[in-house]
């Protein structure tokens, strides 16, 4: 099939495509790399009057590596990323993360901005930056604000952006000192999105015990989640009183909204999880460990 009928615009700033947006108003969608959107409106599963391509803005792309933080322009493609020696170094788990995100052509076009502001909550981009605390950028005609990836996802494809606001940047805070990091997810077939995945990132003090951890779940619910309740658990103990699998069991025990469906019970997600989070975890703590 072929998208219904639209008009199609391609601002060449972030104040036109702002003012468009808001011009346009609720007839209108903002697309980035397209690889979400574009197969919804082939299959009229969506329908728009006006999509705003903002490919050619170019203050929305680009990675600024700054004292205690990454910044990356919503604009950003992922096989940029996935390229990138900044981000290897300063952001490893997004690094880790970005080669799980389909097929390098899906990546090729594929946007940052487009995973955050699409939510999926089996997507890997969502999991991480709620994983590492980062700070979503969002322009609206009355102005600029930042949203913390905590408060962004607020449900099922949906997230805090207002209708004429625009995704512009995300801010990934560095982790220091004796940190590790993984990524570990379970599909049914290579480069699917998975069942169940876990991101997780910790630090160690001088004396092996956790200063801090953060755990990402993704697939396990409405939205990308943390563990929360989990992470201040482990906080403060010495990584020889910490089993893997004890940590993953914990981190899901308190699921109470896991997706279901006739091919994947929630029941067998939850034990995927577990054990991705289990195998994410051992590797976190292997890598702060050695570091």
């Amino acid at each position: 099939m072929k998208p219904a009928a639209f008009d199609y615009h391609a601002p060449t700033g972030l104040t036109e495509a702002v003012s468009l947006l808001a011009e346009l108003g609720d007839d209108a969608k903002v697309i980035a790399g397209g690889q979400s959107l574009m197969p919804l409106l082939a299959l009229r599963l969506a329908f728009v009057e006006h999509l705003v391509d903002l490919h050619r803005v170019e203050e929305m792309r680009g990675i600024d590596r700054r004292a205690d933080s990454v910044w990356i322009g919503a604009g950003t493609t992922q096989a940029t990323i996935e390229r990138s020696a900044d981000i290897a170094e300063a952001v490893p788990l997004l690094a880790r993360a970005t080669p799980l995100i389909g097929y390098f052509q899906v990546r090729n076009r594929g946007t940052i901005g487009g995973s955050l502001a699409h939510a999926d909550a089996a997507a890997e981009y969502p999991a991480v930056a709620l994983t590492l605390d980062a700070e979503v950028e969002a322009a609206s005609p009355s102005g600029r604000r930042t949203i913390p990836a905590a408060e962004f996802f607020t449900g099922v494809w949906s997230t805090d952006l207002a209708e004429d606001e625009i995704l512009t940047g995300v801010t990934f805070p560095l982790w220091r000192g004796r940190s590790g990091f993984a990524v570990e997810e379970f599909a049914s077939r290579h480069r699917d999105f998975a069942f169940a995945g876990a991101t997780v990132a910790v630090e160690l003090d001088g004396d092996d015990r956790v200063r801090r951890c953060a755990i990402g779940l993704l697939g396990l619910g409405p939205t990308a989640l943390r563990a929360r309740a989990e992470e201040a658990e482990l906080t403060g103990r010495h990584v020889t009183e910490i089993t893997a699998e004890d940590v993953g069991q914990a981190a899901v025990s308190g699921l109470d909204s896991v997706p279901s469906d006739h091919n994947v019970p929630a029941e067998y997600r939850k034990r995927v999880g577990a054990a991705v989070v289990a195998r994410a975890w051992h590797r976190a703590i292997q890598e702060a460990s050695d570091a």
